[in-house]
């Protein structure tokens, strides 16, 4: 077997509020959407959006010993993060700067790292790391 494409899953607490955020912040077109489940794309990089929202683990006395009952607890919810390779990493983060979408972290400018790639990293609505990058 050849692996042939990755496609992320991201959990999200509200999957309405981001696939707007995916939509209109980082510029991706929503493929296809329903309640609790979004498909995302922009040019080749697709992106599954999952709605991560049982709130009942507040409520279950065994949650210190059994936290993931479900598998969609809102605690998981910003948990994730992928990596999309482009071809302009600077005219990237010049869009995502403009969409003030950065992560916290950001240095200023894309960064060129010791393995070879130029990039900078993004943040979702629920704090999903977004990493774009160029390889050199």
């Amino acid at each position: 077997m050849r692996g042939i494409r990755a496609i992320p899953a991201l959990p999200v607490r509200d999957t309405e509020a981001a696939v707007a955020f995916y939509r209109d912040r980082l510029g991706f077109t929503v493929a296809y959407q329903t309640a609790g489940f979004a498909r995302v794309v922009r040019g080749d990089a697709e992106i599954h959006l999952w709605q991560a929202g049982d709130e009942g683990w507040r409520e279950r006395d065994d949650f210190p010993d059994n936290p993931v009952c479900s598998g969609a607890e809102s605690f998981i919810a910003g948990t994730a993060s992928c990596r999309i390779q482009v071809d302009d990493v600077d005219a990237g983060y010049a869009e995502m700067r403009a969409a003030e979408v950065l992560h916290y972290a950001d240095r200023g400018s894309p960064t060129d790292t010791d393995f070879g790639t130029r990039e900078f990293a993004v943040s979702d609505l629920d704090n999903n790391l977004i990493v774009f990058f160029r390889r050199d």
